[in-house]
């Protein structure tokens, strides 16, 4: 299994934010992490990246254990949060070679970065500041960031947040593609993400998972899924 939770609870305070989450991703799946704010998504999220501790419960990447084993697993992970933070003032290729000097990444560096441009579809945009990018265009620098290590697990919070209906289009057909050979893990609180991405959806509300299941042609076999949202969350 490329991800295992098991028994994990959370509080940030005196709030309970998840409470006995259970979930396995097996690879090559793309699951769709689906529920209203404040549901627990990117709390789930940080937890697997290694930024945020936890005490109770097991949470694991590639088998092994995040709290004991952090460098290991964060080697696994390719992340995106759901704010992007990127350096403004960077040209797009010198942000990349920063990022992968950041990883370690020295054998074929160049060549690396240059094919993962290709990939997300920078290269008319790349001889631009960051700041100069559309909101589409600098959601591509971020994918691309988090691809230069060549992850096993990609975990993107909220990517399309924010983009026209053109680049929409584009960042979901493109990590559509990215999942061919990844285990993705996407949360979002839009149903049709999830339809035209996932093959897999699961539902988190008020901090436990409600629902857990496959898609086929961006349906569940058993109700649609906006009455299956709508059901669980009161909507």
């Amino acid at each position: 299994m490329s991800i295992q939770i098991a028994g994990l609870s959370k509080k940030l305070g005196k709030q309970l934010v998840l409470n006995d989450v259970n979930l396995e991703i097996g690879a090559g799946e793309i699951v769709g992490f689906l529920g209203p704010n404040g549901a627990g998504k990117t709390t789930t999220m940080r937890i697997l990246t290694g930024s945020l501790a936890y005490e109770v419960g097991s949470v694991r990447v590639c088998g092994l254990e995040v709290k004991e084993d952090r460098t290991q697993t964060n080697a696994l992970i390719g992340y995106l949060p759901e704010n992007n933070p990127l350096y403004q003032e960077m040209y797009v290729r010198e942000y990349l070679d920063f990022i992968a000097g950041i990883y370690g990444i020295k054998a074929d560096r160049k060549d690396l970065i240059e094919e993962i441009i290709d990939r997300v579809g920078l290269s008319p945009e790349v001889h631009k500041k960051i700041k100069q990018l559309s909101k589409g265009y600098k959601q591509r620098v971020g994918l691309a960031q988090a691809l230069l290590p060549n992850p096993k697990v990609l975990i993107l919070d909220e990517p399309t947040t924010g983009l026209d209906p053109n680049q929409l289009e584009e960042i979901r057909t493109l990590i559509k593609g990215i999942g061919a050979d990844k285990t993705v893990l996407l949360s979002t609180h839009i149903l049709q993400e999830v339809k035209a991405i996932c093959n897999r959806v699961v539902i988190i509300h008020k901090g436990e998972i409600a629902a857990d299941v496959k898609l086929q042609n961006g349906e569940s076999v058993d109700m649609p899924l906006e009455d299956m949202f709508r059901k669980i969350t009161k909507i």
